[in-house]
């Protein structure tokens, strides 16, 4: 049969099959029809079956009958509408990799995620798959913490594009914008529903000289000093450290800048609704000094209530400085002149303590007699 014949019983055929022409990088779908470890078969509603080539169905060193199997729907690029021998040479991986760039193009222009599988560590990152098309993941946006990159090999990551260049290759994606993402709305979330005065637990995440800062689950705060204990702290890490469980509660919240104040000490032991009612005018209480100022002394009578003793009121002696017969940490006895609980103000006096136990000395008619001496001594002591 001649040449020409030929090409009109071909032109024949493929009008009785009323199908259009396929040319060379059309994309087609089809249905596998057979298998075996070096082809495989695929029908592409066309006058003739397709084949498809172990090279051309899958970058992987893989059997076909570990890629596909009779029935698989799978998309087909077509090399040649005929391989010389009735047969439509088709590839299975330059089908995918149309689809796999179009797909790319439209996940970057959409802001829409994807998924890849990380095959290998590189200098500053990893490199990733989507399909055959390789994506870089630098470093620094594999997560918004640090991280080993060895940890990644072989897990599928969902990832956004944040750089896309077909014509040089170029495909750079990131799962940090995606933790980012997440990260701030949990805590948009947790803003939401925060409020003043209410229990969290949280753990101490930083140690400041004047304070801590605690996280509760997305949020970060500060306990501030002052907020630390009922009693006076001298150093942070005297009350917590970096790692510490804590039970806390919400103070000042300023959602719009994203800050909150947070107090460790229960509010519901505030010392003066603890001890506020049992300090009495006139009566005498023993207590410790906390701190020595250049007017006097700070007295606490009870944790976390302290009073004020003037200088004037330290001793009936002329001193400089309250230094001169008191040390932090002496136990004294004081007597209550005036209580102040709206402004949580107490004054105190020492003279007037001991002037009260030598009045009661006198009122008393002892055997013995008591000296001022023996009055005095270990009232200023340590």
């Amino acid at each position: 049969m001649s040449e020409e014949l030929r090409e009109d019983s071909m032109k024949d055929l493929l009008k009785d099959f009323d199908v259009k022409r396929i040319k060379s990088g059309d994309i087609l779908k089809g249905k596998v029809i057979d298998v075996n470890d070096k082809e495989v078969a695929v029908n592409i509603n066309y006058a003739f079956d397709g084949v498809i080539s172990r090279e051309e169905l899958t970058n992987d060193d893989k059997s076909p009958l570990e890629v596909v199997q009779n029935g698989d729907s799978i998309d087909v690029y077509v090399i040649s509408p005929n391989d010389g021998e009735g047969y439509v040479q088709l590839s299975r991986i330059r089908a995918l990799q149309v689809t796999e760039k179009e797909d790319l193009k439209k996940a970057f222009e959409s802001g829409n995620t994807i998924n890849v599988i990380v095959k290998e560590e590189v200098k500053g990152g990893v490199v990733a798959y989507y399909g055959s098309m390789r994506v870089f993941i630098p470093g620094s946006q594999l997560s918004r913490e640090r991280v080993d990159f060895k940890n990644f090999i072989g897990k599928e990551l969902e990832v956004k594009l944040i750089e896309l260049d077909m014509r040089n290759r170029k495909v750079v994606a990131s799962r940090r914008v995606i933790e980012e993402e997440q990260y701030n709305n949990e805590k948009k979330a947790l803003w939401s529903t925060i409020k003043e005065g209410e229990k969290r637990e949280g753990t101490v995440k930083k140690i400041l000289k004047f304070g801590a800062i605690v996280d509760i689950g997305g949020i970060t705060g500060l306990v501030h000093m002052n907020d630390l204990a009922w009693e006076r702290v001298k150093r942070v890490e005297d009350v917590v450290n970096v790692g510490d469980k804590v039970t806390v509660f919400v103070g000042n919240i300023d959602s719009e800048n994203e800050r909150v104040s947070l107090i460790l000490k229960d509010v519901n032991q505030e010392p003066w609704k603890v001890h506020g009612d049992d300090i009495k005018v006139g009566e005498i209480i023993e207590g410790t000094v906390a701190k020595l100022v250049s007017f006097g002394a700070f007295v606490e009578i009870y944790s976390g209530i302290e009073g004020l003793v003037h200088i004037n009121e330290i001793t009936d002696e002329n001193i400089a400085k309250s230094s001169d017969v008191l040390t932090v940490g002496q136990k004294v006895k004081v007597k209550v002149l005036d209580v102040n609980k709206n402004d949580r103000r107490i004054s105190l006096s020492i003279k007037e303590a001991v002037e009260r136990s030598t009045e009661y000395l006198q009122y008393n008619d002892l055997d013995e007699e008591v000296t001022l001496g023996d009055l005095f001594k270990g009232l200023f002591d340590n």
